[in-house]
């Protein structure tokens, strides 16, 4: 069993959700030793396993939903395989890299983490990441869904989000820690079709939704909307900054 917030809307997360800076996965690569095997766990629909893929044989691109592997990126290295976090199935000391994209808060702890030491190589690195709530350069919009995210939908969280909330400063981490670790950022132009897709993929709002059998994007947020973003095809800039330890 898994924790398990969006094989239901597969599809649509698959869409809306933002990929990764190139950067980030630059960064790692001047820390690996090796480039033979990269594994992406709880890889979702694959969206940091392709970027994963120019700079490795083989990456190997686990996720415990069925159906959010059903909507993942094609690529030629990389093999996707349906296996929760805690059981690989991969070999002993095989991984230069292990990633865990948006996602570690929601593990076993100790059980992902023992076998991420069984799998790494014992140079090997792993690096796991979140991103925290976005903000736009429309200064209305940002204090319109910050009440929207503390307010209507805060206590529709799953208790993991704490984790997001405090930048994975309190998440276990039993590695050596790299400390000196640049910052990075999601940068997207979005318009606000495209932010409203985005928020419909959010746990919190499927959770309220199931709580209150009506959707809060469509009852509270759209009808304030059009006071914040009169034009609602212009893009707006989104910025997702990224909580990322990494560690050997």
């Amino acid at each position: 069993m898994f924790k398990d917030h969006f094989s239901g809307h597969a599809h649509q997360y698959s869409s809306a959700r933002p990929t990764y800076p190139d950067s980030l996965f630059e960064y790692l690569i001047t820390l690996v030793k090796g480039r033979d095997l990269a594994w992406d766990c709880a890889t979702g629909n694959g969206q940091a396993a392709v970027k994963l893929a120019p700079y490795f044989k083989t990456v190997i691109a686990t996720d415990a939903s069925e159906t959010q592997l059903a909507e993942a990126t094609p690529c030629a290295n990389v093999q996707y395989r349906m296996a929760t976090a805690e059981t690989s199935d991969l070999d002993n000391a095989s991984v230069d890299l292990i990633t865990v994209a948006t996602a570690v808060h929601w593990f076993n702890f100790d059980k992902f983490y023992q076998e991420a030491k069984r799998v790494m190589k014992p140079n090997g690195i792993i690096a796991v990441w979140c991103y925290s709530l976005f903000y736009t350069d429309n200064l209305a919009f940002n204090k319109l869904i910050h009440i929207f995210y503390t307010d209507i939908v805060s206590q529709y969280w799953p208790p993991e989000r704490k984790y997001i909330d405090e930048a994975y400063k309190t998440i276990p981490f039993p590695f050596t820690e790299i400390t000196s670790v640049p910052e990075f950022s999601i940068v997207n132009h979005w318009n606000s079709k495209q932010i409203i897709n985005y928020l419909q993929t959010w746990s919190g709002v499927k959770a309220y939704e199931v709580h209150y059998k009506e959707n809060p994007v469509e009852k509270w947020l759209l009808p304030r909307l059009a006071d914040c973003i009169p034009d609602m095809e212009k893009p707006l800039i989104v910025t997702m900054p990224l909580a990322i330890k990494v560690g050997y």
